[in-house]
């Protein structure tokens, strides 16, 4: 495997995009300390984590050069002056041409690491989605998290009755056995760059 393949750098960031099947930050265990992050920090030992992709969520991932880079970025975040966009094909058609999801999201603490919607003790979630194409059984969406829950675009859509093709946590096996990776990517990335102000986008191209 490739060490990490770079979409643009600078002396403030470095965009990544993210094969499927790597972690984006290491894990527990000895097992899980190869991952995205640990290789790009060979490179930029400076690098720092700003946001986070599933293991098996391929696409754009950003990464701050510097303590007050990582700051600025992820204050972007948290304010959610950043927008991302990601394609995903999921088991069925959705009645709807577009929709939005809000289903408030919590850690499934008796199915770890699943997550679950949960009315009560959720934190809210909001996903907006868009049918790019139809298929006999499956059907190609836009996403658009308004949120950055953990498994967010995973759980929602599970909810929905649609589950995202190829996933190991919330599909039926049915939509399981439809796919051999997960089918979700991170298309796109837009922020202002922490430096000049300017507002930025990155794309990579959807392997699926």
């Amino acid at each position: 495997m490739s060490e990490f393949k770079v979409i643009y750098h600078d002396r403030w960031l470095v965009v990544l995009d993210k094969p499927t099947g790597l972690l984006a930050v290491p894990g527990r265990g000895p097992e899980k300390q190869d991952c995205l992050s640990a290789r790009v920090q060979r490179e930029w030992s400076d690098a720092l984590v700003v946001h986070r992709l599933d293991r098996d969520t391929s696409g754009v991932l950003v990464m701050a050069l510097g303590l007050d880079v990582q700051r600025h970025l992820s204050r972007q975040f948290e304010l959610r002056q950043v927008d991302k966009q990601y394609l995903a094909v999921v088991e069925g058609e959705p009645a709807e041409e577009q929709g939005e999801i809000d289903l408030p999201l919590r850690k499934d603490f008796d199915r770890p690491p699943r997550h679950c919607v949960d009315r009560e003790q959720g934190r809210p979630a909001s996903t907006r989605w868009q049918v790019l194409e139809r298929q006999r059984d499956r059907t190609r969406l836009r996403l658009e998290p308004i949120t950055g829950r953990s498994h967010q675009l995973r759980v929602h859509l599970a909810a929905l009755g649609h589950p995202i093709l190829g996933d190991p946590l919330y599909a039926s096996p049915t939509a399981l056995a439809m796919a051999e990776r997960l089918q979700l990517h991170a298309e796109s990335l837009t922020l202002t760059h922490p430096a000049t102000g300017e507002r930025m986008t990155w794309t990579a191209p959807c392997p699926f």
